[in-house]
């Protein structure tokens, strides 16, 4: 198999998420399936525990968060290679490597069972991240403005920026998700600490928002979408701007100027659910093999942007943003259909796609659950990641729960909280017809990670700068990108309230349409007479 040269003792503490049965032992089928540490009995036991006991809020400043989660941890990058290497040589060097990364990541960081998070550990996904950073000229990152600095590795942008001598994009998205003062107190760290990247803010317009802040009402509200097609095109001309600074007319971008400029005049859509159409001029197979190729800054004349992220980021609604609604070609690699595509969107502008990838890091695991780094349906334990939300936002207040056994109902645990939840949603076990507490848990994990209920961590110093982001000149701006998927605002908040009826069939069909994305390997398959891909930008993610 792809993968015999590890040891059975690495196999057996790994845990492969949706793994496919494979007869052939030659298949492929299973080559990008996620691979993360599995945790121990000791470990499940533990954290049930832990959700027994009496929750203990969280002071505002203790959500804010630097990156410090990466401090002591990198990422591993591909070994050197010559043309002299057979393709078997360069395999056995890469899996050799690839090893001795995972030993030395489980050696300094696992044998406490505590530091080390759930992370990639498929040699296959992280070649395609090689094979993108060779690729590309400008690296686009995308973060989820909720949790931003845990979804950049300083490593990635350091290696990127001055390693690899290339220019670095950050995509804030869902940044309706917030308030505009965090979105600028976001702007502004990575602006400073990292001086080298281009900040862009973007939103995915997700059908729900969930704060809690509606004066004497609570609940969950819809939001209705609106202006899909303005916002893709923001987020698609900020994105050129920058690109048209680093390429200092090194290339002809006028193609990609135009194509911008007449989607922009398109007429917006208002709420309305039909469906376009991409228009592809050509989908074609690409037989080379990206393997051994090294590639000159802006060759051929084309300037090749490389996209990166961890899972459920929002990534394929961005790219579908910068895609419009015609692009000259897709091209797939034979065999990796759903993880790596190269888009032509002119001739001289290339997109090149990288499956979403969780680097190393010191985020507990309760945290990447909440960030979509692990698949909700997958967890053994659900109760930590719940303890962990709840003492952060008041889901009793917010969801208007009546404790299950404390009529009083002054001290909840996470276990409380999940029982309550079951009983006001009738969510029963099959045979004794109790509370189903693990379903309950679940299905509250799946509306933080849709932002239903928004959990969100501030950067450093946050608080005591509030007042001054909320004077700031640069705020009106960054209401403006929000105002652009506002919802719609003909008809009164007391309709858009959803009954209990109408809340949990939309978290029935909300829960299916986040399967895909889980996996963290969502796919963008824009073929002639297929389904706009701005039909994306209205689903969460």
């Amino acid at each position: 198999s792809e993968d015999s040269d590890f040891p059975k003792t690495f196999h057996e503490n790994v845990e492969r998420i949706n793994a496919q049965p494979a007869k052939d032992p030659r298949s492929k089928a299973n080559r990008y399936v996620l691979q993360f540490h599995r945790e121990t009995g000791k470990e499940l036991r533990e954290m049930k525990e832990e959700a027994r006991k009496a929750l203990v809020p969280c002071s505002e400043e203790q959500q804010e968060l630097g990156d410090n989660y990466f401090v002591e941890y990198d990422f591993p990058k591909r070994p050197k290679w010559s043309y002299e290497m057979s393709k078997e040589q360069l395999d056995a060097n890469e899996n050799r490597y690839f090893f001795k990364y995972i030993t030395y990541l489980e050696k300094t960081h696992y044998d406490d069972m505590k530091s080390l998070s759930f992370c990639e550990l498929n040699l296959e996904t992280w070649r395609q991240l090689w094979r993108v950073l060779e690729l590309s000229d400008i690296v686009l990152t995308i973060v989820d403005v909720r949790f931003p600095t845990l979804m950049f590795p300083p490593s990635l942008y350091h290696y990127v920026t001055q390693d690899l001598g290339k220019g670095m994009i950050l995509v804030i998205n869902k940044v309706d998700l917030v308030e505009a003062e965090l979105v600028l107190g976001w702007k502004r760290y990575f602006e400073e600490k990292y001086p080298s990247i281009k900040v862009v803010l973007f939103t995915s317009y997700p059908s729900y928002n969930l704060r809690g802040k509606h004066e004497n009402k609570q609940g969950l509200k819809i939001r209705r979408r609106r202006g899909r097609m303005r916002m893709a095109a923001e987020g698609a001309q900020q994105i050129y701007n920058f690109c048209r600074e680093f390429c200092e007319e090194e290339v002809d971008l006028s193609s990609w100027q135009q194509k911008i400029s007449e989607e922009r005049s398109t007429p917006m859509d208002v709420d309305g659910d039909e469906e376009e159409r991409l228009e592809v001029e050509r989908t074609h197979e690409e037989e080379k093999d990206f393997s051994f190729e090294e590639r000159a800054r802006f060759q051929d004349g084309v300037l090749t942007i490389g996209c990166v992220g961890f899972p459920n980021v929002g990534k394929s609604s961005l790219l579908n943003a910068v895609m419009g609604k015609k692009v000259v070609s897709v091209s797939r690699t034979p065999g990796h259909t759903k993880h790596f595509q190269t888009i032509y969107l002119t001739n001289t502008v290339r997109l090149c796609d990288c499956p979403g990838l969780v680097f190393p890091s010191a985020v507990s695991r309760k945290l990447q659950v909440l960030m979509g780094s692990y698949p909700i349906a997958q967890l053994r334990e659900p109760y930590a990641s719940i303890k962990f939300l709840a003492e952060r936002v008041d889901l009793p207040k917010l969801l208007v729960l009546k404790h299950p056994e404390n009529e009083a109902g002054d001290e909840w645990s996470a276990i409380d909280v999940c029982d309550a939840w079951a009983i006001k949603r009738g969510f029963l076990t099959a045979k004794a017809a109790r509370p189903d507490t693990y379903r309950a848990a679940n299905n509250i994990l799946r509306m933080a990670l849709d932002g239903k209920i928004t959990l969100s961590l501030k950067p450093p110093g946050f608080h005591r700068a509030r007042e001054q982001f909320l004077a700031d000149p640069e705020l009106a701006r960054v209401r403006e990108i929000q105002a652009l998927s506002e919802p719609a605002t003909d008809r009164e908040d007391d309709d858009d309230f959803l009954s209990d009826t109408d809340t949990e069939d939309m978290l029935a069909s909300n829960d299916a349409d986040n399967e895909e994305d889980e996996e963290g390997n969502s796919t963008l398959s824009p073929v002639a007479g297929a389904a706009n891909p701005f039909s994306l930008l209205g689903s969460p993610e």
